[in-house]
């Protein structure tokens, strides 16, 4: 019995708290039971919002996005008040929408968007690298959700990261192949990023390496320094016959 009051208690106090939030919205697309509207880029989100109980024309509503004030015309305030987000964009992920009585700001409401993204690969890319010199090649796999692996290539053969002398980072973000001192034979062809997105599949971008023959560089400081020493040299060299030519002739 004890317990069967309890129960009727909780459900009680629950119906009371949904029935007491003050405000409703309403969403395109629709929102889920956690309260997340799940969209994507460059798409459109609807947000209306209204007092509960529809009696209550008069009232003076508020939007928020993450907690800053959002702009309202006068006539987007009062008995129901609605906000569109078109076209959704990377920086909207996450971004959560309140609506609230102004007179009462207990009375809330409140959906967050969940946009999702594929990875932003694509094309190829040419690369020239002289060698014995770096390769580097970053690959961007940012994406929502993300991405569930990542692989290299190399000439159509997973890369053979101890024979290549290769290292490969990720950190989410961006998965970077690299190697130091490279050869040719080794390190020249046709790269492959591939990434796979739990949603959005297999995405990949190419990088077609050229490594061309070792320039010789000079050190610039040292090579200046030198050339002053040899100038100063020739300098002196043709003031003193200077000297001689001109002893000679009084």
């Amino acid at each position: 019995m004890e317990l069967m009051f309890g129960a009727l208690l909780f459900h009680l106090l629950l119906f009371c708290a949904t029935q007491t939030s003050g405000v409703t919205i309403q969403t395109v697309p629709p929102v889920d039971s956690e309260g997340v509207i799940q969209t994507e880029l460059e798409k459109t989100v609807s947000l209306v919002c209204q007092p509960d109980g529809g009696h209550e024309a008069d009232e003076e509503l508020q939007w928020l996005r993450n907690g800053f004030a959002v702009h309202l015309t006068e006539e987007n305030r009062m008995g129901h008040s609605s906000v569109c987000v078109t076209p959704v964009l990377y920086e909207d992920n996450g971004a959560t929408f309140t609506c609230r009585r102004r007179n009462n700001a207990t009375a809330t409401a409140s959906v967050t968007l969940n946009v999702t993204y594929r990875p932003q690969l694509s094309g190829s890319e040419e690369v020239s690298v002289e060698e014995e010199s770096m390769l580097v090649l970053p690959c961007d796999i940012w994406a929502n959700p993300p991405v569930s692996s990542v692989s290299w290539s190399l000439n159509g053969s997973a890369v053979d990261l101890l024979a290549g002398g290769f290292s490969v980072t990720n950190d989410g973000f961006t998965s970077t192949i690299s190697a130091d001192k490279v050869e040719k034979s080794l390190h020249e062809g046709t790269y492959q990023c591939t990434a796979e997105s739990p949603i959005y599949g297999s995405h990949n971008k190419k990088f077609i390496v050229t490594l061309t023959d070792k320039t010789l560089t000079i050190p610039l400081m040292p090579f200046i320094a030198g050339m002053v020493v040899v100038f100063f040299t020739v300098l002196l060299a043709v003031a003193s016959r200077w000297n001689r030519i001109r002893k000679c002739c009084e």
